[in-house]
């Protein structure tokens, strides 16, 4: 791990973020953390216009950077800081490129080195952040390896063997909806405002999880793979089925959905954990956020007395943000700006 500071750029999706994380050479710190998200935009369509989400970032990407630089009081980039840090895919391409084209233009401009990183790397690394808003966090250092890796999102659902800072070998993911996806468009059955994950588990908390058997696909196979569409499928008939959707039905499907989708997370990651010996399991990704996913993998964890230490990041660095491309930054190979590009269908 290098030592010094990292500009970070996040632009996959719908937000616009950069960040200044630096390193001691045991601990990274997160000393700015700016962000612009278009999620009100996206609401009114109940879903991402990705025309949309590039014009605004193109419209915020320079008042986050300001923003990042000017909190940490930098005035000189590039004697301050020591590499530019930017997400190349996978993700939205007119988004990415907003962020690859200000990363490159500013390495030559600054003539400093620029890092390529993949969006889901950085959901992992977000778990190596030691301090977030001077608050003490997992450290680092604790992490020890092999470990496991969930990274679960509206885009993503995927399961990643991590033998060390630079080994990873991605072990199985899903083979149609992502877990947040599923959850998305659960919410649309169930007449929720974009994006509905958050609001599941609000209405989770007063629903009945047992009233509604839904499946929990490949929950019993033999591989890592996950499948969520089927759930959705099955929720569309049970709501299809019900003369009048009343508080406590949408309250006790959102229970019972989210039950679904808990069990075959925990379950596949535990599978995985025990398979390759794992001694950390780290979360990352928007759904990392929910409480009901950590509690049960604590509880999961301990209830099979397993060997095995769970991360989770801070919720403010479970969802799309530049603090986790930064931390991603010092543990992967410096680039030319001449040789990156955006790569929207990029995978581990």
């Amino acid at each position: 791990m290098i030592y010094g500071k990292i500009l970070g750029i996040e632009t996959s999706c719908d937000e616009t973020g950069a960040s200044i994380v630096e390193s001691n050479g045991q601990t990274l710190r997160v000393v700015s953390n700016a962000l612009s998200t278009s999620i009100k935009l996206h609401v009114k369509t109940g879903g991402i216009i990705p025309e949309s989400a590039a014009r605004e970032q193109l419209k915020y990407i320079i008042p986050v950077l300001k923003e990042a630089l000017q909190t940490t009081k930098i005035t000189n980039p590039a004697k301050q800081i020591d590499a530019i840090a930017v997400t190349v895919g996978p993700g939205l391409i007119g988004s990415l490129l907003v962020g690859v084209e200000t990363a490159k233009t500013l390495s030559y401009i600054w003539k400093i080195p620029i890092i390529p990183v993949n969006h889901l790397y950085g959901h992992i690394f977000a778990n190596f952040i030691g301090e977030m808003s001077n608050v003490k966090s997992q450290i680092s250092k604790d992490i020890r390896f092999p470990a496991i890796a969930l990274v679960v999102s509206g885009g993503h659902t995927d399961l990643v063997l991590m033998k060390n800072f630079n080994d990873l070998e991605w072990i199985g993911g899903t083979r149609d909806d992502a877990a947040g996806e599923c959850l998305d468009k659960v919410g649309r059955l169930l007449g929720l405002p974009y994006p509905a994950g958050a609001e599941i588990e609000k209405l989770a908390e007063k629903g009945n999880p047992k009233r509604f058997i839904f499946p929990s696909p490949l929950i019993d196979s033999k591989d890592f793979d996950f499948s969520f569409s089927g759930l959705k499928t099955a929720v569309l008939r049970e709501v299809e089925a019900i003369e009048q959707l009343n508080n406590q039905t949408i309250q006790d499907i959102s229970a019972s959905v989210q039950n679904a989708v808990i069990k075959v997370l925990v379950k596949k990651t535990l599978k995985a954990a025990k398979e390759f010996n794992a001694r950390s399991i780290l979360l990352g990704g928007g759904v990392a956020a929910n409480n009901s996913l950590r509690e049960n993998f604590k509880f999961q964890i301990s209830n099979f007395k397993l060997d095995t230490k769970l991360f989770v990041p801070d919720k403010k660095l479970c969802t799309d943000n530049a603090a986790m491309i930064a931390a991603a930054g010092f543990f992967a190979k410096e680039s030319s700006w001449k040789a990156i590009d955006a790569s929207p269908s990029l995978h581990f």
